[in-house]
């Protein structure tokens, strides 16, 4: 089935590696106009290139409210409409509620939270005015289940996962759907930090090799996760195939959630 967002403008934050270029690639491929969004300007850039002619390169902090909406802003002066909306960038870091700062708190609500509402602000009038759209919210397993070490990133993942179901609920007479997405262990650069100090406050020797093939045991599948399930997924979601589909947090995580 080629060609399933033929015709449509998207916007993916958190591009410049990972999750988010796989998405704005397979995307691209699969016929939408891409901005490409991030604050690594070098990695944005690149993503960009690696596309060619249907993408954009925006260097955007999400913390910020007028990079957002400057965001959006060349979106539609580029490509004249929005369709779909990936709020995908975020960070992770291993803490626990005693030792956690103040200042990690806050930085992490911005990032993960705040950043997700303020992508709606700024994308959902446009959308609205275009006769609706497919936003895709960023969460996590640790939004929707108790895991160790990262209090701060299951607080706004949880907050994720509240926020979307109100925006679906809100603006679904609008054509609005908003759904998330909530992937367990994904191998990404993200993610090798988290598991790194895991493994330091557990005076953890073995190779990183060996740390993954621990959490990989942990899913019902017996693996982790590849950057093509999350971007698979939210290519499901920004098509018309999910059309009937909004308001729901679904687990992308081999099974963990199940168990």
């Amino acid at each position: 089935m080629a060609g399933r967002l033929a015709g449509k403008v998207a916007i993916v934050t958190g591009a410049g590696s990972g999750i988010g270029r796989a998405s704005a690639q397979l995307f691209a491929a699969e016929g939408a106009r891409v901005m490409c969004a991030d604050i690594n300007r070098a990695g944005v850039h690149e993503t960009a290139r690696l596309i060619g002619e249907a993408a954009l390169a925006s260097t955007v902090d999400v913390a910020l409210p007028q990079d957002i909406e400057r965001m959006v802003g060349e979106t539609l002066a580029a490509f004249g409409k929005l369709d779909v909306l990936y709020a995908n960038a975020g960070i992770a870091e291993a803490t626990n509620a005693i030792d956690m700062t103040l200042e990690q708190w806050n930085r992490m609500i911005s990032i993960n939270l705040t950043s997700v509402w303020l992508s709606a602000k700024y994308a959902l009038p446009h959308m609205i005015a275009g006769g609706g759209g497919s936003i895709i919210n960023q969460s996590s397993t640790a939004g929707l289940i108790g895991i160790p070490d990262i209090p701060h990133y299951s607080a706004a993942k949880t907050g994720v996962v509240g926020l979307t179901r109100q925006v679906a609920a809100h603006y679904g007479p609008q054509n609005i759907r908003c759904n998330a997405i909530c992937p367990s262990s994904i191998p990404t650069p993200l993610m090798a930090g988290v598991w790194e100090t895991r493994a330091r406050h557990a005076n953890d020797q073995s190779s990183f090799e060996a740390q993954q093939a621990v959490v990989a045991a942990r899913h019902p599948l017996r693996r982790l996760g590849v950057l093509a399930d999350c971007a698979n997924l939210a290519l499901f979601l920004a098509s018309d195939e999910s059309s009937w589909i909004t308001g729901v947090a679904m687990p992308l995580d081999g099974g963990l959630t199940a168990t």
